[in-house]
């Protein structure tokens, strides 16, 4: 076994642990807690124990002994789970957390606030309900009431040593359980001449322990070095049928030594052979207990999951993109030769590999609530520092999105919900006034729409103040005083780098920094940001983003000589430019079954070449609600296409979101369908602004004399 392997196992399932005692902790506080959680807790912090102990990480035992300590106290009824409690358990568990993290990266393991919270922990112990002298142990049938009696048989695999564990690291943890009474070795394997190999393990050791602890505890010490090994791990009442089992493992050399051992401790008689032994076990109503490696086998068996290295993911998918190109120039290059039996042949071969893309995706996707686990913490953290009753409400985190994704939305996600409590959440004296409970809401929604997914921050605060915001950007000079904004463009100013109507600087808020951030974040994954807002009944901030990173359908079109795709998802549906509008010029709008469908010419769009021809398609796409149709010469059909990014010198091209490789080894650049829709919206804006302004002044009283000033000469004519 590797160590670096067994250390990364190690510091996962110290995370999960540490994960779900954080979640059982934040449930509590809303709810009473039962006594398969408290147990759950005590685990959590007894596993990090004993695991940190066979790696040598004294200070991370250290401390979870004391924490240990204090959740045995309440598994046990000694203290009850209050708000004091739960944050110094909270605190536990972030400083240990801490700890981690500083052994994942090589450094230092840091003091942090240690003292600090050990001293609480022990103002706790010292509570006249109990000491940890005090502490007793459960009275659950799966631990012994007290101290017991075991004896061990460790064989550590040959490999042991060369694999970076040290026998005498797991002795040495083993003491800090309890007492070894006695500890003997088994030296008959040890060579005598040159065979002798000073990186191979020869030793056997033959154990008597006494301590408050059960079989699953004693084969946890050893499970890190499990591999090659057999360990006989019994209570002293199963002597016979322990001795028995030892007897089985080794040569008749190593046998004969554990018996000298055995008759030294007065554990074995000369006279004891074989047969006496079996008799002894027959009357026994006691089960033998089963060697910890078998154990260990036998869940691993019984596994469903393995675990992969995310870098191997990401080199599979790469070459699966590669593979995709591959078989669009096979059967590019089919179709060119006319050969039926080819062409076929590379039809199967298109679909196969569709399949691979489409499970091999599948294994990257991994459902939202991975980050939204996180945020039951953050509104307490937040709602305590502001003095504010918070209630997170969480739905749709089955809701499944790239791995590669999720990481990436933690960031976001927590500028989006702390500002829905620093700015959006009144304080309990507003909320009052306004007729509302004084606990606030803040909700987290996920869900698939139009195949992207929609991520939603919501609350039920006092809403966007237009007004505000408009005083505030004209005051940094972010628009002019006679700007005509829509409600959109108003409250899209907050994403301006720096803008913030904080009045006052705090930890939270007021330097300007968080939605700006929030918004390059989501563009840099494709995604965009809308937001809704009603005065006095809250905001909702909806995240748009695609499913995947790697490779999508797309829908390959043509205008003039260059190739476009439009991501199949966006795609409603196609049809021919009516020739009544072709024939009127460049019409703006389209009538679609009683609904005004706006049209956007990509030809003068992106400033191509050449003339367009007689027949000319629409191409209706769909983000959210909008809807609006591109104007292009030709449909060439689905194509699966491999996303690659563009260079640093294209990344400010807003109409274009990546590019693709084609069969024929040409490049189609992929269209980024949302900031298209953005585009023709502000320009229906505009237009439907304009039209307002005409219609008023056409529908003006003719009170007013008909006068014209000329500014030059400040005369009126």
């Amino acid at each position: 076994m590797d160590l670096e392997l067994a250390m990364q196992s190690f510091l996962q399932e110290s995370a999960e642990l540490l994960d779900e005692m954080e979640s059982i902790l934040l449930d509590a506080e809303a709810d009473s807690i039962t006594a398969e959680q408290l147990g759950a807790l005590f685990r959590s912090m007894h596993t990090i124990k004993g695991s940190a102990g066979l790696f040598g990480l004294d200070e991370i035992v250290r401390f979870t002994h004391q924490a240990e300590n204090l959740l045995d106290q309440l598994r046990d009824g000694h203290l009850q789970l209050d708000a004091g409690l739960s944050g110094v358990l909270l605190r536990s568990h972030d400083h240990v957390k801490a700890q981690l993290a500083a052994v994942a990266a090589g450094q230092a393991i840091p003091a942090g606030e240690q003292d600090s919270i050990l001293a609480d922990i022990a103002a706790l112990l010292q509570q006249p309900a109990g000491s940890p002298s005090a502490v007793t142990a459960s009275t659950s049938s799966a631990e012994p009431p007290g101290d017991s009696d075991w004896l061990l048989s460790l064989r550590f695999g040959r490999e042991v040593l060369r694999n970076g564990m040290d026998p005498a690291s797991f002795v040495r943890y083993l003491a800090t359980l309890g007492q070894i009474q006695a500890i003997a070795s088994c030296c008959s394997a040890l060579p005598a001449d040159d065979s002798f190999d000073p990186e191979c393990n020869y030793l056997r050791l033959e154990m008597q322990f006494r301590g408050a602890v059960d079989a699953d505890q004693l084969a946890g010490v050893f499970a890190f070095a499990s591999e090659g090994s057999q360990f006989i791990i019994s209570p002293r009442a199963q002597l016979s049928s322990h001795l028995q089992q030892a007897l089985q493992a080794g040569d008749d050399a190593e046998q004969q030594s554990c018996r000298d051992i055995w008759q030294q401790w007065g554990l074995w008689q000369p006279a004891a052979d074989s047969t006496a032994l079996g008799a002894a076990v027959a009357p026994s109503d006691h089960k033998p207990a089963a060697p910890a490696a078998d154990s260990k086998a036998g869940r691993s068996s019984e596994s469903r999951f393995i675990k992969v290295e995310a870098g191997k993911l990401d080199r599979l998918i790469n070459l699966v993109g590669e593979l995709v190109i591959a078989g669009a120039a096979a059967n590019l290059l089919a179709r060119s030769h006319g050969s039926s039996p080819l062409l076929e042949s590379t039809v199967v071969m298109a679909g196969l590999i569709e399949q691979i893309r489409s499970h091999t995706l599948s294994m990257r996707m991994v459902p939202i609530g991975e980050t939204f686990s996180r945020f039951p913490r953050v509104v307490r953290d937040v709602g305590h520092e502001l003095g504010k009753s918070i209630k997170l409400e969480i739905s749709g985190a089955d809701t499944e999105l790239d791995k590669t994704m999720v990481d990436k939305l933690a960031d976001p996600l927590t500028h989006l919900v702390r500002n829905a409590i620093d700015h959006g959440i009144e304080d309990v004296q507003q909320r009052r006034a306004a007729g509302k409970p004084d606990q606030g809401h803040v909700w987290l929604n996920a869900y698939h729409e139009s195949g992207s997914v929609v991520i939603e921050v919501a609350d039920d605060g006092g809403g966007l103040d237009q007004q505000r915001i408009l005083a505030k950007a004209l005051q940094r000079g972010i628009i002019s005083s006679d700007a005509m904004l829509s409600e959109q463009d108003i409250y899209r100013l907050i994403f301006a780098a720096g803008f913030s109507t904080a009045e006052h600087i705090s930890n939270l808020s007021g330097r300007g920094v968080g939605l700006d951030v929030v918004q390059k974040n989501i563009e840099a994954l494709r995604g965009t940001v809308e937001i809704d807002s009603e005065s006095g009944l809250g905001t909702t901030f909806r995240l748009r983003l695609p499913l995947t990173l790697a490779i999508i359908d797309g829908f390959l079109v043509e205008v003039g000589s260059s190739t476009f795709v439009i991501p199949l998802e966006t795609v409603v549906e196609c049809m021919e430019l009516p020739a009544t509008a072709g024939g009127a010029g460049m019409p703006e709008r389209l009538q679609l079954r009683g609904e005004v469908l706006p049209l956007l010419y990509l030809r003068p769009f992106l400033e191509l070449d050449g003339e367009p021809g007689r027949r000319q398609n629409v191409v209706v796409i769909q983000s959210g609600s909008q809807r609006v149709g591109l104007v292009v010469d030709a449909l060439q059909g689905e194509f699966q296409t491999v996303i690659k990014p563009l260079g640093s010198l294209f990344r400010h091209l807003k109409a274009i979101s990546g590019s693709t490789i084609l069969g024929s080894g040409g490049v189609a650049l992929i269209l980024d369908i949302a900031a298209l829709i953005q585009h023709v919206t502000q320009l229906e804006n505009e237009h439907y602004t304009q039209t307002r302004t005409l219609a008023t002044a056409a529908h003006a009283p003719p009170d007013a004399p008909n006068t014209s000033h000329d500014s030059h000469s400040g005369e009126t004519t």
